[in-house]
């Protein structure tokens, strides 16, 4: 089962990834001012995760292919990291779907 790990920047702000079982993130937030406020971004993925149509497949500029997962109001909530091809990509929005709804979170705040 993936996890949830939530972390300090060093610019004060907190983020969650979220990780497979192998260790390896699937999934990176944007950075918020509470734990609170990191902790409902966390909360809204495992809410959003398991809905097909809130996954935004996009291309980087150097043409390799991530994702969004946005919520319902169409904010993004996670992103991915960049991909080698689409096949992978397309693993990645599965491990996510399969791995968010259940996962625990684990503060890693020092």
């Amino acid at each position: 089962m993936g996890k949830f790990v939530i972390t300090l920047r060093k610019n004060g702000e907190f983020q969650f990834n979220l990780k497979a079982t192998n260790g390896q993130v699937i999934l990176t937030s944007e950075g918020y001012t509470t734990k609170t406020a990191c902790l409902n971004g966390v909360e809204s993925v495992k809410k959003n995760a398991p809905v097909q149509e809130r996954y935004e497949v996009k291309e980087a500029k150097n043409g390799k292919p991530f994702f969004n997962l946005k919520a319902s109001n169409g904010q993004v909530i996670g992103a991915s990291q960049m991909y080698a091809n689409e096949r992978n990509m397309q693993a990645g929005i599965a491990s996510v779907m399969k791995n968010a709804p259940e996962a625990p979170v684990v503060e890693e705040l020092d």
